[in-house]
């Protein structure tokens, strides 16, 4: 009887601890699938790679492991997370995880130190004791060996099947989700890339420009960390997400780029003639000079022959004077006019001369009369403020919609969806004065805001321009005191610019 009892609870202890042990293996196969959502979601290299070695470790109980990934290029094995140790790095097929790497098949050691493919050199160097190891080819979805997981001393006992098959499902799942956080990587390297390329493309343009992209995006993130960190106002309690932050950068670094679609001359015009239109004007005023000099021999002839040789030195005298105020006259007109060439603000008696000088005429080789300036050049001297002409600033204007219909034509991931509205908007006012859409206020994103605070701090101080002289910083801060007092820019976001002295925070130079 107590025999058959010992047998009978002998059977009834196996059913338990074979419970035990399936439930344990339940527990572990689901952490598995819970780390597999984990594994997936994550596209920070660096982070994953810690999760993949901390999970390893507590799915077989390991003191610690090791992951490695296989460089195809050149056939090595990178320790990127080496837990408790140094980075390593290995020839494929040297020791432990090389052999795995090279055979793509699991090694599992009861005693580390009696298999002769183990190298003792790391536990000599870092005072650390190898007793059991357990190691595990990852593979891609194609089957092909990217790594190897390599776990450390077990807690208790070896590593058994069970600790076999689940470390190896868990390398299947690093493997997938690793492959797809270095495809995560190389895409964003390629496109940022190809953001830094469209930043040259706009600034081989203007040469006279370069840099005001990249310095555009400092002042702007610099000043969204800024805001998060206001105690009161409109902006407090804001918080932007790293994915913010970057579709605020690009919408920065490519805020410019339709000006591609600006004809050069226009983009980079320093005065309101074009160089070729003032050669003109001047080959022009040569031709007056002469016919002035000429009229004059002209009619010292004509007095010669009506007064007589005889009054020939009064005559010279008289319109050698002559001659001369009226050469002066033309050289002061000439000076003039290249005075309202320059991009000042012309005051109105300037074009009201303009316009008497305009009917000033000389007689050309034909004899036939010319007017001193052409009414296109009246035109274009006139310009009250700057270089450009209406049409030309028109011309100008429209890099933004050209910038928008650029950026339109790229599939943006969800995250960076907005970076065309955003940079569409960086010439937009909150008075509605802006342009290409006169946006009122609510309908200007904040970070468009943002931008056009920068930008035009920019514009303001960057190094001397063909049309431009740069500004000092602390005249460019009273400027954009008056653009808010106008209604062109948010005051609080210059309040939070200059007590934050973001010039500075970005490491921009200021004078």
């Amino acid at each position: 009887m107590r025999r058959r009892h010992r047998g009978k609870s002998g059977a009834v202890l196996s059913k338990l601890v074979t419970a035990a042990d399936l439930s344990r293996r339940v527990t572990k196969l689901t952490s598995i699938l819970e780390v597999a959502k984990v594994l997936n979601a994550a596209r920070d290299l660096e982070t994953l790679l810690q999760t993949i070695v901390r999970e390893a470790c507590s799915v077989v109980e390991s003191d610690r492991c090791s992951l490695f990934i296989l460089d195809r290029e050149t056939d090595e094995l990178w320790s990127k997370v080496a837990k408790g140790s140094t980075p390593i790095r290995l020839a494929k097929g040297s020791g432990i995880a090389g052999q795995v790497a090279a055979t793509g098949k699991v090694i599992n050691l009861t005693d580390a130190y009696a298999d002769p493919r183990f190298n003792p050199t790391f536990d000599q160097l870092s005072g650390y004791r190898t007793r059991t190891i357990l190691c595990v080819p990852m593979r891609d979805a194609a089957g092909a060996v990217t790594g190897v997981i390599q776990a450390l001393n077990k807690h208790e006992g070896g590593f058994n099947d069970e600790d076999e098959e689940l470390l190896l499902a868990l390398g299947g799942q690093a493997a997938g989700a690793l492959e797809n956080a270095v495809l995560q990587g190389e895409i964003a390297e390629l496109f940022e890339g190809f953001v830094n390329a469209s930043v040259l493309a706009i600034e081989a343009r203007d040469p006279s420009t370069a840099g005001h992209s990249g310095r555009v995006a400092s002042l702007t993130l610099a000043l969204a960390q800024s805001l998060e960190q206001v105690p009161s106002g409109p902006y407090r309690g804001l918080t932007f997400t790293d994915q913010d932050i970057q579709e605020m950068r690009y919408a920065s670094l490519l805020h410019d780029f339709g000006k591609v679609g600006v004809r050069e001359n226009v983009l980079i015009k320093a005065e309101k003639l074009y160089p070729h239109d003032l050669e003109i004007l001047k080959s022009r005023f040569e031709i007056a000079r002469k016919d002035r000099q000429l009229r004059s021999y002209q009619k010292r002839l004509e007095r010669v022959r009506l007064e007589g040789e005889r009054n020939l030195p009064t005559i010279e005298g008289e319109e050698a004077g002559l001659l001369v105020a009226s050469l002066l006259e033309l050289e002061e007109i000439f000076q003039f006019v290249l005075a309202c060439n320059r991009p000042t603000v012309l005051v109105r008696h300037g074009f009201e001369r303009l316009l008497e000088v305009s009917q000033s005429s000389f007689e050309d080789s034909r004899g036939e009369m010319r007017p001193l300036l052409t009414p296109h050049e009246v035109e274009l001297l006139s310009i009250p403020k700057g270089s450009l002409s209406s049409e030309e600033r028109r011309e100008i204007e429209s890099h933004v919609t050209h910038t928008y219909r650029f950026l339109m034509q790229i599939p943006w991931t969800r995250a960076l969806r907005r970076v065309p509205e955003i940079a569409y908007a960086h010439h937009e006012r909150v008075g509605g004065t802006g342009y290409p859409r006169a946006l009122a206020n609510a309908a200007i994103p904040l970070q468009s805001k943002m931008m056009a605070v920068s930008d035009v701090y920019d514009a303001l101080t960057a190094s001397d321009r063909p049309y431009k002289k740069a500004v000092p910083h602390a005249l460019a801060l009273d400027i954009l005191q008056k653009e808010v007092q106008a209604g062109s820019l948010d005051g609080e976001l210059l309040r939070v610019f200059i007590e934050a002295n973001i010039p500075e925070r970005a490491n921009i130079k200021t004078s």
